[in-house]
């Protein structure tokens, strides 16, 4: 009598191979979501955060929000209007974990490592480099630092260019709708004609000026002044609603 076989046949391991390779693709996304899911609740946590550093400032500076452009120690970016939706860190930075960490090669300290800031201001998702968009996930709406007039009378490019208008002071009583105004949320790649604005699936977290985080479709977020759901432009700035 001959031997008996115990191995796998070529057939069966491809059978396994097989299987193995379908149950993979089923679990992906299961696990895709749930990674997702915990960038989306990390995200969260450090807009809570946030919220604690502008709830201290405007209560130190008499109810207003950030507005002046000294906020990089006297130095302000050149051409850079849309400072504070990039730089809005500098004015809060004692709010927020800064801590300086300066180059060894530069004994005057003109060059400040952006690793020295707290990681609240990184999204655990953004798959950006450490120092785009001034090493921040977060965008802060033009609406808190230019009034309403201004805001209605704003276009886009009034955030890249020197605007019409300088910038003004906002202060936390001027807000009609805390619970409907956004004062900060997921950085946007704000591209000139906006076509790919929401190719992103539509849904980002946002801070509302009351104070809690929402995570948002683009289809409850108003359209601004060009017709586009952009929080920094939303009709009557301060006095009106970035929510539906």
């Amino acid at each position: 009598m001959g031997r008996r076989q115990t191995g796998f046949t070529l057939i069966e391991l491809l059978v396994v191979v097989a299987i193995i390779a379908i149950l993979a693709a089923m679990m992906m996304p299961v696990y895709l979501e749930a990674k997702q899911a915990s960038q989306r609740a990390g995200c969260q946590s450090n807009l809570a955060q946030i919220a604690k550093a502008f709830e201290s400032y405007t209560s130190d500076y008499d109810g207003c929000y950030p507005y002046r452009p000294d906020m990089m120690d006297g130095a302000t970016p050149a051409g850079e209007s849309l400072w504070q939706g990039r730089f809005w860190r500098w004015a809060l930075k004692k709010y927020v974990g800064y801590t300086p960490s300066y180059d060894a090669a530069d004994p005057r300290g003109a060059k400040q490592s952006t690793h020295a800031w707290s990681s609240i201001l990184r999204c655990p998702g953004d798959p950006t480099p450490g120092d785009v968009y001034d090493g921040t996930s977060y965008g802060y709406s033009a609406a808190f630092y230019h009034t309403p007039d201004q805001i209605n009378a704003m276009k886009l490019p009034q955030l890249y260019t020197e605007p019409d208008q300088p910038m003004s002071v906002v202060k936390t009583g001027d807000v009609k709708y805390p619970t409907k105004k956004a004062l900060v949320a997921d950085w946007l790649s704000h591209t000139r004609d906006k076509s790919t604005w929401w190719t992103w699936g539509g849904a980002r977290n946002y801070l509302l000026a009351d104070g809690h985080v929402v995570y948002l479709d683009s289809k409850r977020i108003q359209p601004a002044v060009d017709g586009y759901p952009d929080i920094n432009l939303t009709r009557n700035g301060v006095h009106g609603k970035d929510l539906y």
